[in-house]
Parts: C-alpha cells; sequence; structure tokens
C-alpha cells in the first residue's frame, strides 16, 4: 500500500515509475485467497481515515469514491465473552453510550463519555503533528506541537499503559478488554503500550468503512490509478539486491538477474530485511533492524466458507477470552501460542444488520495472536490442530456453529507469513508499540545511503493500512523535496 501510494504521488508530479511487486497482485498484506468461487480478504478488513485515500487521489487530480465503492458502517462490531448475550458498539457515539449504559451499567457509560472526548483530543493533537509529518523524535514533537502546552503533551498520556488507563475510565474489565484490544491494530500488547493509542478508538468512531468488493479491491483501485497516470507496474518480480554505485542507491537486481537502474530507490517492505546482504558494494544502510524481542504480532488465520448458526455474526466480530493478561503475556513474554486466544472473526458478506448479503454460506477471517517466530520454527499439524480446538472452543462456547470441511478452509501461520512477507518473523506491525519510545523508534523515510528512501508498515507512522499509505506519501514527499520539485 505504500508503494502504491508512493508511485501514485511521484506519477502525479510527472516522475517515471517502475513498481515492482513480489507478489502476482497488487497491496502486498492486502491479499486474497479463493476458495470455491469465493474471493475472500486474508489482510486487513478494517477500512478507516478515509480522509487519507481522499487526499491521496485528489492530490492526484482524481476523486477517490469514483474509483472504490464505500458504505459506511452502522454498527463497528459485535464482542461476547461467553453465551449470556452480546454487545454492539456502534459508529454513532450517544448510541454506543446508550448500550453501554444498557449493559455495563451508567457507571461505564460515564466512563465511555469521558474516553471518547480524551482519545478524539489525543487524535486531533497528533493528526498533523506525527500521524501525517515526517517522524520527529520528541523534541520536535514537542515544537510542533507547542512548548507551551505542557498540558496538551502530557495529556497524550504516553508514560501510562493503556491497560491502566482504561481501568481509570471503566470499572468493568470487560470494557477494559474491548478498548484494550485496539492495541492489536498496532500489533502491540494493551499491557505494554502507551495510553496515547486510545486515539485508535475515535478513528473507529469517525467512521469506518465497507469496500465494496472486499478490502483488496483498494489495492486494485490504487493500481490502476497508478497505471492511468503512467506508474510501470512489475509484478512477480522478487528484488533480490539493491544495487550501490558511487555511494548511492542506483536500482535494483531482480532473482531473475534482470537489473532495474533508477535515480532513487524506494523500499517498501519489512525493515528487518535490510541487512547487509541486500545490498551490492557498500554495507547496509543506518536502518534499524527491528530484533525479535520488540516484534509485533504475527497471526494464525482460517479462512472458510462455512455455514454458521447459532450466534448472528456481524460483520466484525470479537470472542474475548477469559484470561487477556495471559494471552500477551504467552506471546510477547515466553513467545508461545495462547491457550487461550481472543478470537477475532470478520464475515465478509454480512452487512449492518447482520444478514447475508448473498448466498447462504459466510464468507470468513478468523484470526487469534500469535508471536512473530516465523523465522525460527514452523507451527506442527499437531501445534495447529491445537490451535484451531481452543479458537473453535471459544466460538462454540459463545454460541456460534460453524460447518465446514478442510477443503473449504485455508490456514496461515507464522511461518507462512515470514515466506510472504520475508524478514519479519511473520510479524504482521512491524515493531511493537511498547512503551513512549517505541512511536519514536520506527525510521522515516530518508536514510543515510543517498537516493534510497522507505515506507511501509514497518516505518513512520505505523502499522495500519490508512498509516502505511501515510508513509508512502510522506517518503514521495521527501524524494520530491530532495529533487527540489517541492
Amino acid at each position: 500500500m505504500a508503494g502504491l501510494a508512493a508511485a501514485i504521488t511521484l506519477a502525479a508530479k510527472g516522475e517515471t515509475i517502475t513498481l515492482v511487486e513480489k507478489q502476482s497482485y497488487p497491496g502486498g498484506k492486502m491479499r486474497i485467497v479463493e476458495i470455491e468461487d469465493a474471493k475472500i480478504d486474508a489482510g486487513p478488513t478494517v477500512f478507516t481515515m478515509k480522509w487519507v485515500f481522499e487526499k491521496l487521489f485528489a492530490d492526484s487530480g482524481s476523486d477517490f469514491e469514483n474509483h472504490v465503492g464505500l458504505h459506511k458502517a452502522n454498527t463497528l462490531a459485535r464482542h461476547a465473552w461467553d453465551n449470556s448475550g452480546y454487545f454492539d458498539l456502534f459508529a454513532d457515539e450517544a448510541e454506543s453510550e446508550a448500550s453501554i449504559r444498557e449493559f455495563f451499567g451508567p457507571n461505564c457509560a460515564e466512563g465511555f463519555r469521558k474516553f471518547s472526548k480524551d482519545a478524539k483530543a489525543i487524535f486531533e493533537t497528533l493528526q498533523h503533528t506525527f500521524i501525517a509529518a515526517p517522524r520527529p523524535n520528541p523534541i520536535q514533537l514537542s515544537q510542533r506541537v507547542g512548548l507551551t502546552k505542557i498540558g496538551t503533551l502530557l495529556n497524550l498520556r504516553p508514560f501510562t499503559t493503556l491497560w491502566k488507563a482504561l481501568g481509570d475510565y471503566f470499572p468493568d474489565p470487560r470494557l477494559q478488554q474491548l478498548f484494550g484490544r485496539y492495541a492489536t491494530y498496532v500489533g502491540s500488547s494493551p499491557f505494554q503500550s502507551p495510553a496515547t493509542l486510545m486515539l485508535i478508538a475515535h478513528v473507529e468512531q469517525a467512521g469506518v468503512w465497507h469496500v465494496k468488493g472486499g478490502m483488496h479491491a483498494l489495492a486494485v483501485a490504487m493500481r490502476d490509478r497508478a497505471q492511468s497516470l503512467g506508474v510501470i507496474f512489475k509484478s512477480n518480480s522478487d528484488v533480490s539486491n539493491v544495487i550501490i554505485e558511487n555511494g548511492r542507491a542506483s536500482g535494483v537486481k531482480l532473482a531473475t538477474g534482470e537489473t532495474l537502474h533508477a535515480r532513487k530507490v524506494l523500499y517498501c517492505g519489512d525493515v528487518s530485511k535490510l541487512t547487509k546482504e541486500f545490498f551490492t558494494q557498500s554495507p547496509a544502510p543506518a536502518v534499524p533492524i527491528v530484533q525479535p524481542k520488540d516484534r509485533a504480532l504475527s497471526a494464525i488465520t482460517w479462512n472458510a466458507v462455512a455455514k454458521t448458526s447459532g450466534f448472528p455474526l456481524q460483520r466484525h466480530n470479537v470472542f474475548f477470552s477469559d484470561d487477556y493478561a495471559d494471552e500477551f503475556n504467552s506471546i510477547f513474554q515466553k513467545s508461545q501460542v495462547p491457550v487461550k486466544p481472543t478470537v477475532y472473526i470478520c464475515a465478509q458478506n454480512r452487512n449492518d444488520d447482520a444478514n447475508l448479503i448473498s448466498g447462504n454460506r459466510d464468507h470468513l477471517l478468523c484470526l487469534i495472536n500469535a508471536p512473530a517466530f516465523g523465522d525460527k520454527r514452523q507451527l506442527s499439524q499437531e501445534e495447529l490442530s491445537q490451535c484451531h480446538s481452543a479458537t473453535f472452543s471459544l466460538l462454540d462456547r459463545c454460541g456460534l456453529k460453524l460447518e465446514t470441511s478442510a477443503s473449504q478452509m485455508q490456514v496461515t501461520q507464522p511461518a507462512n507469513f515470514e515466506t510472504l512477507f520475508p524478514g519479519s518473523g511473520g510479524s504482521l506491525y512491524g515493531r511493537a508499540s511498547h512503551g513512549w519510545m517505541a512511536s519514536f523508534s520506527r525510521p522515516g523515510s530518508k536514510t543515510k545511503l543517498k537516493g534510497f528512501y522507505l515506507a511501509g508498515g514497518s516505518i513512520h507512522p505505523g502499522a495500519g493500512v490508512p498509516m502505511a499509505t501515510l508513509s508512502g506519501m510522506l517518503a514521495a514527499q521527501q524524494i520530491m523535496m530532495d529533487q527540489g520539485l517541492t
């Protein structure tokens, strides 16, 4: 997504761009799997921050909504802990507050009102100073916010964990789980991430959209827009090396042996692949490699076509573990798949009233969090069977029944993600956002190697579809500045 965004931005300025893609499809992690006649999203499933894509297309001379069909969701997600009922969170803040009041009581409703206000304030403070701006250090961020606004900076709550902060708003631990889950949107633990990540709750309340044709349609639309601007798209082209000549990046060598020469090279994979071996005639540029202990979450996923019953699935559904602390302790401290995982299900042909849009079978992505150890080991069939049992036992406990078969299901584990995205260990988000300095530890778009730039989910401003897209736009802006085009 970062590469597509950068290609669109640069091509719109008249630059000649070749976009080299390892896979046969565009979009990187925004991929699909085909099961029978169903094309199912196997990567990101939540579309937010529409303004990022509106700006990307507008700056290229087009209207985003002419390229992508969108439907704004009324229900953000459905949540369950057992078979006693479910709780819905809505796009309308007042509706969510009323729902919380009914399900959790008046104290939690009051806490939600204050939480929503504070989450919005954090987002508004960081939107133009950090999220959509070149990577700052802490001092630069202070200057952007305003050195006289110490209270505003402290209200970002960088030194308080998200889990602890949520306890100040919500006396019911189930709501701590629900809003703590937003840390996993950036591959992290709510017990180690700063409370600043509250802003993700505001991002969702500001709008979640369903993309017509699935999330992968967004990547296809971006590729098509790039090609309409003259971008050359080379699919099935694996880059083996970055070529260094006279102390600067001067092109790439493909696995086939073909060489592509260029004035600038923008790399959009995981930064941890950028070891010395990836460069010719020069040591690797000064890019911080993410150590295994600092990696963000990986996952085990099951894409499936299934007949479901017993639980009224929405588009987005979360079934919570009854030992949330142990789930993240297992992953980040023990490097083990949790025995009691939380399960996310995206039922991709469901609409807001929880009815199937078409057919009588659901197209599902089921996901549990896992450690990013895919470069070290592959889970055995016995281990995968144990994960399957733990996952689907929780669903059964919450009342959801699935009828499917082995031929209607595709499993992806950390080792598979490592193969798809080399260097990551299967991490889907780059560096975990643990500790107040984590957000400043991601590299920016410019490196110390002349002519070599970075973008993607492991780069500033962070993981997630809109953030990766912003990183591509920021990298393009840096390239244009260095060429004197802005």
